[in-house]
């Protein structure tokens, strides 16, 4: 296949994703009215809205303003109003102010979203029109609006859990009842592994270059910890003794007053949670999810345990296909996986919950940002940060693999963030 065919069904294969993306982001407002399109309900949050307008810029400016010359923006004050940070491009609206803007409407947003598609499917239908460079742009703006499906789930659930009416985003089925697997542990000898992002699929900078580390031996917990397991770590005194907290997290609890992972209240002599699909009970059988990275640090050292490092937990899910709970299922609520045999590696490490690691959210040895302000997408974070790993119910499912670099404060609770143990193979 020469050069010119290579470009026509690389185009006409990012033209599919592009449609059936866009389409998937804009079906996960159905079930919203312009109302909860318009709400922010923290100022780590953002409005779905603007979940919908921020993708939108993002294409308009790293994609179409430099393929067409004599393109005139949409709104020269959408430039400010969605920008995120991306401090070369220009100017950025407040974060924490974004739910007062209730201009533009949904119905212009839906309209500046539906004139950029256009623009950018006429891009891609004419091969020729847009370089490898920009292709890749675009393929990382698919990846991007991806990205922002989580944030808009897991941003609409901390929305609508502040109302005492605990509305449901959609109604889904329970989980089905299934024997679920002992924790158990799978050995590792360690040894000079390889990490980071292989072969030439798509991966963010940050997962880049791979390189070698060298890994003490070390065993994996073959699950995800569950809610029953979380449980007895509280009723045990889990948030009231010290001794097995941060420091920084200790000052957390004391000033927020935790005592339960976040969407957990008591009532009726039992737990319930609020999740997407309304109030539910909690079942000890799912995994625990919405906990900090204090809070899983503070349960692994209550068992005894540690939290795995971000590079053991991916050499340990090198052999692992990325099968599970994900946004496309629809249920957008941890599940319960079907016990297997255990040479088949550890269950769940993709999907129904994103496990903190022990690791700092750092360059790689030789990083190299992106040129220019795509630059800023991931290398500017790089402080403060704690990596997750695996995905959650609400993540898509292509968008992940072994390599994938999630990252978040150690204080964050709003993402679908759970525990897997790890101990040293001495233990």
């Amino acid at each position: 296949m020469n050069a010119n065919a290579n470009a026509a069904a690389r185009n006409e294969l990012l033209a599919r994703r592009f449609r059936a993306v866009r389409n998937i982001t804009a079906r996960l407002c159905d079930p919203l009215s312009a109302e909860d399109c318009a709400a922010q309900s923290m100022a780590d949050a953002s409005p779905a809205k603007w979940h919908l307008a921020h993708t939108t810029w993002f294409l308009e400016t790293f994609v179409i303003k430099p393929s067409l010359p004599n393109y005139k923006p949409h709104h020269p004050r959408f430039e400010v109003l969605f920008n995120s940070y991306y401090n070369a491009v220009g100017e950025q609206y407040s974060r924490p102010d974004r739910g007062l803007l209730t201009r533009p409407s949904f119905e212009e947003i839906l309209e500046y979203r539906a004139v950029i598609e256009t623009l950018v499917s006429e891009l891609l239908n004419d091969p020729g029109r847009l370089s490898e460079e920009q292709m890749d742009v675009v393929e990382l703006g698919l990846h991007h609006e991806q990205q922002h499906q989580e944030l808009l789930l897991t941003d609409v659930k901390h929305l609508l859990s502040q109302n005492p009416l605990a509305p449901v985003y959609r109604p889904t089925k329970e989980s089905p009842n299934l024997a679920i697997q002992s924790l158990a542990w799978h050995a590792e000898r360690g040894g000079v592994v390889e990490v980071g992002h292989a072969g030439s699929s798509f991966g963010f900078d940050n997962e880049f270059p791979r390189h070698r580390v060298h890994l003490e031996p070390f065993e994996l917990a073959s699950r995800p910890i569950r809610n029953g397991e979380f449980i007895a770590f509280m009723e045990d005194g889990g948030y009231a003794r010290p001794e097995f907290w941060l420091s920084e997290g200790w000052a957390q609890v004391q000033k927020a007053g935790w005592k339960a992972p976040l969407y957990w209240q008591y009532h009726d002599e039992s737990w319930w949670h609020f999740t997407l699909s309304g109030l539910r009970p909690v079942r000890s059988e799912e995994p625990v999810a919405h906990v900090s990275l204090f809070e899983a640090d503070a349960f692994a050292r209550w068992a005894g345990c540690r939290l795995p490092t971000e590079p053991e937990w991916e050499h340990a899910a090198r052999r692992v296909s990325v099968e599970g709970n994900f946004l496309e299922g629809g249920r957008f609520h941890p599940g319960i996986a079907p016990v297997r045999s255990l040479e088949a590696g550890p269950l769940q490490l993709f999907g129904d919950v994103w496990e903190w690691t022990a690791s700092a959210y750092s360059a790689y040895p030789g990083y190299r940002p992106e040129a220019g302000a795509l630059g800023e997408y991931n290398g500017k974070f790089m402080s403060s940060q704690v990596v997750l790993k695996g995905g959650s119910c609400v993540s898509p499912r292509s968008h992940l693999r072994a390599s994938y670099r999630n990252f978040f404060p150690p204080d964050a609770r709003w993402q679908f963030s759970g525990i897997r143990l790890a101990r040293d193979a001495s233990t």
